[in-house]
């Protein structure tokens, strides 16, 4: 069965002559432990799709099941935990808690929802994001590429069904940029974690599984990427 499926989404703002339509009868699946990436320009409806998979928004119509779930079809309170359980967010401003250390900021999804955190999973995911030295150290005291280690190892921490990420590599120098995407590449791998990365460079979608691409709110699958 396929971890994701999105059918049939579509989303307008605004009504009339005024009408923006972002996403225009959108429809794919991602099987489980799939790296894909959604490549396209800026307004194209690339960050507008992954609100609508992340929950973040409504579609105007369509429906989207991520691990069997059709996921409008609960109630608020219902999608609120499905979504802290069931996806990861990555994005590209890191949002890290400035007052929590790395350990804190990767194990805060865990206690958000009252559970406690696995500490060999934690331990073994400080050791594959190199993290382990900077375990206690604040944000502020981070470079660019460690903090989005960090944030990396918080979308992974719930075990989630679904990591959505945004431009991952945006605030990144070229070296950091290679480092990320090879832990996402990395944890799909280890962990058969589904990932959907949006990302505006074609070089970087070229290492993922499959590119998907969306131009003025259409979708076109490319297929999978060669080895």
């Amino acid at each position: 069965m396929d971890l994701l499926e999105v059918k049939n989404v579509s989303k307008t703002y605004g009504s009339g002559e005024a009408a923006v339509h972002a996403l225009k009868n959108v429809s794919f699946s991602v099987p489980k432990g799939e790296f894909v990436a959604v490549v396209g320009e800026s307004g194209s409806g690339k960050s507008t799709l992954l609100n609508m998979i992340g929950a973040l928004d409504t579609p105007t119509s369509g429906r989207v099941f991520i691990d069997g779930r059709d996921i409008f079809s609960m109630k608020e309170s219902s999608l609120t935990v499905f979504r802290r359980r069931n996806i990861g967010f990555i994005f590209q401003s890191f949002n890290l808690i400035p007052e929590l250390t790395v350990e804190q900021n990767i194990i805060f999804p865990v206690l958000l929802d009252y559970r406690k955190p696995d500490q060999k999973y934690l331990e073994e995911l400080l050791h594959i994001l190199k993290l382990q030295e900077r375990r206690r150290h604040l944000p502020g005291q981070l470079s660019g590429g460690q903090q989005q280690r960090v944030a990396i190892g918080r979308a992974l921490m719930t075990h989630p069904a679904l990591i959505l990420a945004d431009e991952p590599t945006g605030n990144l120098d070229t070296q950091n940029t290679s480092e990320v995407i090879a832990l996402l590449k990395e944890a799909s791998r280890l962990y058969e974690q589904t990932i959907l990365m949006i990302t505006h460079s074609r070089r970087i979608a070229q290492t993922a599984d499959r590119i998907l691409q969306v131009s003025d709110g259409v979708l076109t699958d490319f297929g999978r990427c060669r080895e």
